[in-house]
């Protein structure tokens, strides 16, 4: 089968946006970075308070954080996109409502899509770090016990710096699944790498060059990705713990 590459075909004037084609990718590679970045702010600080919780020494939390991740990693991420974009906005208090559908729409959809996927990878990360948790040695947490911390002390200073130290790697996958799915949420109008493929597709009927492209993108977003967690798990390894030197 013979291709007829026409790789000029990014630097060509796109049919509306006052850009070329290559304009499109580059605006979808950027929102995809800002998609992933601010979900993933989202994912740990959500993932890390509930996994804790789901470590505490009290039954009424622990249901709390269980909830939490039953319902968010057994719904499928696309249904949780649509039910934070079509459904969560209408039982809102009326003033939350009417500030949220004044802002701008795009802006609107970008934030219901960062709440859904943080939320949804959260509860992964917040499973990582409660096994992460009870796998350290009891005698950690006895140790902060015998010299007079308070619980919350115990938690700051002992377990979960450890704790942070041996979720390094699953997070790492953790980020790097968020990237991917990040693609889903074009199917609520965030226009990001994936939707400005299928524009290019679309108007220039370029299917080999446009998804290439987009596997590029994606491949140097990972790249990334991998490379910033590995540089973390290096800082922040210690002598004689998990592998360090």
């Amino acid at each position: 089968m013979h291709i007829a590459w026409n790789w000029g075909i990014f630097f060509q004037p796109a049919p509306f946006g006052d850009t070329t084609y290559l304009g499109w990718l580059w605006s979808g590679f950027l929102m995809t970075i800002f998609l992933s970045i601010s979900a993933g702010v989202i994912a740990f600080i959500v993932g890390s308070f509930f996994g804790i919780l789901r470590t505490l020494p009290n039954r009424f939390f622990s249901i709390i954080g269980t909830a939490y991740v039953e319902i968010f990693r057994n719904i499928p991420l696309i249904i949780h996109l649509f039910v934070w974009v079509y459904v969560i906005p209408e039982i809102l208090p009326e003033s939350m409502k009417e500030w949220l559908f004044d802002l701008e729409p795009s802006f609107f959809i970008f934030l219901m899509a960062t709440i859904a996927l943080g939320l949804f990878t959260g509860a992964r990360i917040c499973e990582q770090l409660r096994t992460a948790i009870q796998s350290l040695p009891a005698g950690q947490k006895n140790a902060g016990i015998a010299l007079g911390l308070t619980l919350r002390q115990i938690y700051l200073y002992i377990l979960l710096p450890n704790a942070y130290r041996r979720v390094l790697p699953p997070l790492t996958s953790e980020m790097l699944n968020m990237v991917k799915n990040s693609a889903v949420a074009s199917t609520i109008g965030i226009v990001e790498l994936s939707k400005q493929a299928s524009q290019l597709l679309e108007h220039a009927s370029t299917p080999y060059e446009s998804f290439i492209a987009v596997t590029i993108g994606y491949i140097i977003i990972n790249i990334c990705v991998m490379k910033t967690m590995q540089y973390i798990e290096k800082r922040t390894r210690l002598p004689g713990s998990l592998g360090g030197k």
